[in-house]
């Protein structure tokens, strides 16, 4: 029997240098439902550990990217504060894959074209693992959280709606 082999994404070979054990999982892509809930319902995970990665512009810094649970809603009050922003928008869709070489579905926080300040929802320091994605839709990588904290020079703040400091 053999195992088809995973092609290594920019994420994953980021992590590889960078000496990080991780693990990568894969789960059938349904173009019709390409959320981060969807992804933990395929894996069988619990949501609070699976977190979305959104592509953000604020008025004052330029690009930036929020890592949050797929279940949470991100604050973008929140967010253009701790990121020195009077205010963030999401990006286009259509610009994603242009700004950081990833497509809707499969953005990974780690290996776009460019590093952007990176924001990490707090809760992730109470995981002993995480998962986000891999870079390529159906495909996921679980990792310390610190170990993403220090790939995507991330910083941990409350940026989700309801959410206190």
């Amino acid at each position: 029997m053999s195992r088809k082999k995973i092609e290594k994404t920019n994420a994953m070979r980021i992590l590889d240098r960078a000496g990080v054990a991780y693990e990568v999982l894969t789960y059938p892509v349904d173009e019709n439902d390409l959320s981060g809930e969807h992804a933990a319902a395929a894996l069988g995970l619990d949501p609070a550990m699976v977190f979305k990665t959104l592509v953000l512009r604020g008025d004052k810094g330029g690009f930036l990217v929020a890592c949050i649970p797929v279940l949470e809603t991100l604050d973008l009050k929140a967010l253009a504060r701790v990121s020195g922003n009077k205010r963030v928008e999401m990006i286009h869709v259509a610009d994603l894959f242009g700004l950081t070489g990833y497509v809707r579905g499969g953005c990974s926080p780690i290996g776009m074209k460019k590093p952007f300040p990176t924001y990490l929802h707090q809760s992730a320091e109470r995981l002993e693992r995480m998962v986000f994605s891999a870079g390529q839709r159906g495909m996921q990588i679980v990792a310390a959280p610190a170990d993403l904290i220090k790939a995507a020079d991330a910083q941990l703040c409350w940026i989700t709606a309801g959410q206190d400091e």
